[in-house]
């Protein structure tokens, strides 16, 4: 079994830095619903499973995302599995400061509706209305309109997380996520911790971009979201 801290990156930020935002028990937690569906257990073992089981919605799905293989508890089941990867930065590129990055905003409390368009019309992965409320959120306006973003989510001793990043279709190809994520690692690394950030292991080209700014590929991450079984027992 794993025993790096972002082996189980959800659990560990749940029992630590993040843990003010966290329900569940001393074996599984999750994000508060508000903030996304992230979850994750202690271990694999029959009461941390169970305990994870119990902090499934009866009507939607938690998002596991871990190094082990996934082990799902009785009366759960996967609605979708993918493997994904983890990269780190020790150290930026250099030279990853560009002029977008310069232009970059924080964004206030007040944006977070745009945000959440934004989000919603791109899918970055797993972001909901409290979402930016996990960290440093920054962004690209274009007449006052928010065109791209990038900011964070899971915290660690030592470690934080990239995410939320996305530009709008009609602002595409021009570099801003990759100025953006730039700039959200950069802020990263000033407070003394290491950034690192998690992708589909299909997207080549997200990975090109993350590399091209000085990530590296830790591991390989089991996804799953998993959902209460509907079938009755038995059957």
């Amino acid at each position: 079994m794993s025993s790096h801290i972002l082996d189980r990156p959800a659990w560990n930020a749940l029992a630590t830095r993040q843990r003010s935002v966290a329900s569940g028990g001393d074996r599984a937690r999750r994000f508060a619903p508000d903030i996304g569906p992230l979850a994750g257990a202690r271990d694999d073992g029959p009461a941390s499973l169970a305990e994870l089981a119990k902090l499934v919605p009866g009507d939607g799905t938690l998002l596991l995302l871990q190094a082990d293989p996934i082990v799902l508890p009785p009366g759960l089941v996967a609605t979708t599995t993918a493997m994904g990867v983890q990269m780190v930065a020790e150290r930026l590129a250099r030279g990853a400061v560009t002029a977008y990055e310069r232009a970059g905003q924080r964004l206030p409390d007040a944006d977070a509706p745009a945000m959440l368009a934004l989000a919603t019309l791109t899918k970055p992965g797993p972001f909901a209305r409290g979402t930016p409320t996990l960290g440093e959120f920054w962004g690209l306006k274009e007449g006052g309109v928010l065109v791209a973003m990038a900011g964070e989510r899971m915290k660690h001793h030592g470690f934080t997380e990239v995410s939320g990043v996305c530009t709008h279709p009609d602002a595409r190809g021009r570099g801003l996520a990759r100025a953006l994520s730039a700039l959200v690692a950069a802020r990263i690394v000033e407070r003394g911790e290491t950034p690192y950030l998690h992708t589909y292991a299909t997207n080549t080209a997200a990975i090109r971009l993350y590399e091209s700014l000085g990530f590296r590929r830790r591991c390989a991450m089991h996804v799953a979201a998993v959902a209460r079984d509907a079938q009755p027992a038995g059957r």
